[in-house]
């Protein structure tokens, strides 16, 4: 089982890289293998719409690493998505992904059917729920079993390792990973 993390965070390490990284923990004590790539340091294009991708793989432009990235997502049985909460939303580098990946998926459908998805939201003070949201409308868009927790996926912190302080947001990160693990299990 391969569980990829993608961490929308402008912010290398910092809270939204903790949170995921919980998440990850879980899932490696069930023995999945785990990858962690963080946009930080990185342009994501956004789609041009030109629907070339259609009866390919992936995305025919390769001046980024989306291709790298769109890749590892079609291989991995679970995918686990974080971002910080930019003006009440996902970062735009993330979003450019989101978007990228929706088309290259639409025109190739089933490539994301039945893996497992999860969601990661850290904010400041408010608007991390519509960060869950975008990213389960990714999921659920693409025929992906989406996995929750004991509450909303959501941490708040402003300044590196502020999150981790969040007790019940470490909570519900740690039973999320729980979470995708036994869905896992029970679809393999």
């Amino acid at each position: 089982m391969k569980a990829l993390a993608i961490n929308g965070s402008s912010r290398r390490d910092g809270n939204t890289a903790d949170m995921l990284n919980l998440v990850l923990g879980e899932l490696e004590k069930a023995g999945c293998e785990t990858e962690h790539i963080q946009l930080a340091g990185h342009t994501i294009n956004p789609c041009q719409a030109c629907f070339a991708c259609a009866g390919k793989s992936n995305c025919v432009f390769g001046d980024d690493i989306f291709q790298e990235l769109y890749r590892k997502m079609s291989e991995a049985d679970a995918i686990v998505v974080g971002s910080p909460t930019y003006s009440a939303d996902v970062s735009s580098t993330l979003k450019a992904v989101i978007d990228r990946a929706s088309v290259v998926s639409d025109t190739n459908p089933g490539m994301f059917r039945h893996k497992v998805g999860g969601a990661v939201a850290v904010a400041r003070r408010a608007g991390a729920v519509n960060v869950v949201d975008t990213i389960h409308r990714f999921f659920l868009n693409k025929e992906m079993y989406v996995a929750g927790s004991t509450y909303w996926n959501i941490a708040y912190g402003r300044l590196p390792g502020e999150a981790m302080n969040d007790a019940e947001g470490v909570a519900c990160m740690k039973n999320l990973g729980q979470n995708i693990a036994w869905l896992l299990k029970k679809f393999r």
